[in-house]
């Protein structure tokens, strides 16, 4: 992922989806604010283990179907998804979808974007 970032805080030439994607910079500025947002991580353990935001729920990806009931308590509320890149948390959004929940989305540039122009103090892996 390219290290130099447009104005939305995305990298040059990032093909963001805004029906699909908010930026990093749009989830900070939600949680500055207090807005009520459940951010789930769909990365492995050993990927959390290494790298994450506080607060997020980890629900690995390949485990979708066996959580899925202890997600419907959060099915009416804001959900962002976020992995490694972007494409496991665009896949977790597009399932939950399906699955009726209709305020999800996925965090452009996932973690990684993150630990670029958020937080540097989350390690880049």
């Amino acid at each position: 992922m390219a290290r130099e970032l447009d104005d939305a805080g995305l990298p040059v030439g990032y093909p963001f989806q805004p029906a699909w994607e908010v930026t990093p910079r749009e989830v900070r500025d939600a949680r500055s604010a207090g807005e009520p947002l459940i951010l789930v991580d769909c990365r492995t353990p050993h990927e959390h283990a290494t790298a994450r935001i506080e607060g997020a729920l980890l629900v690995p990806l390949q485990e979708f179907g066996a959580r899925l009931a202890s997600l419907r308590q959060h099915e009416d509320d804001r959900i962002v998804v976020l992995c490694h890149h972007g494409a496991r948390s665009l896949q977790f959004t597009a399932a939950l979808r399906r699955e009726g929940f209709t305020n999800v989305h996925s965090m452009a540039g996932g973690i990684h974007l993150w630990s670029l122009d958020i937080d540097p103090s989350v390690p880049v892996y």
